[in-house]
């Protein structure tokens, strides 16, 4: 049975991970990102290797980072959360630990864990769309990892939904993400409690009465608890995302959107609007068939699993 390692890179942690053919997890170590440093982040990656590898046989290491990867899947281009800017990372990592390496973007790599061990499993043409800070996205079609010629394909948080709309971090305003997001979640539920708060009881109440305390989970808890604010909140929030798949339904046509991130928490509380819009909003809806909106299965482990896939098949 073929081994290898799947490492997510984060700004305040890496994840390593012995990961079987099968898409199972056999160990896995995390430390602190030592982010002070290109040359600190990468040791501790081939510190969190050395550690699995001390104790399983491996052939391959992929690295999931939440940043722009080239087209060679080998230079970190540029990542927001850590001191890199177009750092030769898989030549750095492999001629340290010894191993093949491959580099990918964290969404792409979720999205290749989901195509072949979870929600997207048994589909060749799958979109998955990350709700969490911001809103991110992979794209599987024909049964491969979309990259585009550059390897920046799948930034869907920022395809633009509102001209002229909300700033975003991007720079560009009207962001998909400045609609359909974690950050976008907490920033309406705290107008919507200073506003109304005799429809947002419940949430007030979890953060003791403060709106400037609310927090995303604070939102999925309430309105699982019945808060009318708080339902409300995750159902204008499916709804942008139900209305931004029906134009990714127009330009990819998958079979399946995979719905994952913090936010995907909430479950058909988000997933049932998001489906409602996507129904209203596609055009020539009754005459096409209709692809599917799906919660993800493999929860914050997708980017691990899914980079370990890669670096068999790469």
């Amino acid at each position: 049975m073929e081994l290898t390692i799947g490492v997510d890179l984060g700004g305040t942690k890496i994840a390593a991970g012995v990961v079987d053919g099968e898409g199972r997890v056999l160990e896995q170590v995390r430390v602190q990102t030592p982010a002070s440093t290109a040359q600190a982040v990468e040791a501790g990656i081939c510190d969190a290797v050395a550690e699995l590898t001390a104790r399983y046989q491996v052939s391959a290491v992929g690295l999931a980072v939440a940043g722009f990867v080239d087209e060679g899947r080998s230079t970190l281009r540029f990542a927001p959360n850590l001191p890199m800017v177009d750092r030769p990372l898989r030549t750095v990592v492999s001629g340290r630990i010894g191993l093949p390496v491959v580099v990918e973007n964290d969404a792409n790599a979720a999205a290749w864990g989901e195509h072949r061990f979870g929600g997207g499993r048994g589909a060749e043409d799958v979109v998955m769309i990350t709700v969490g800070t911001g809103l991110g996205g992979g794209i599987v079609l024909g049964g491969r990892l979309f990259r585009g010629a550059f390897g920046a394909a799948g930034e869907l948080g920022h395809v633009r939904m509102v001209p002229g709309g909300l700033l975003c971090g991007c720079g560009n305003h009207g962001c998909w993400e400045q609609y359909a997001s974690g950050r976008a979640l907490v920033r309406e539920a705290r107008a919507l409690a200073r506003t109304s708060p005799e429809i947002t009881a419940r949430l007030l109440e979890l953060a003791g009465g403060d709106a400037e305390a609310i927090g995303g989970r604070m939102v999925t808890r309430a309105a699982a608890e019945g808060d009318v604010g708080a339902r409300g909140l995750l159902a204008g929030l499916g709804r942008w995302l139900g209305e931004g798949i029906a134009d990714l339904a127009n330009v990819l046509d998958p079979a399946l959107v995979v719905i994952g991130g913090g936010v995907s928490e909430a479950g058909e509380l988000l997933l049932g609007p998001a489906r409602e819009a996507f129904e209203a909003k596609l055009s020539a809806s009754a005459y096409r068939p209709h692809l599917a909106i799906v919660a993800a299965e493999l929860g914050n482990g997708a980017g691990l699993v899914g980079a370990a896939d890669l670096a068999r098949h790469p």
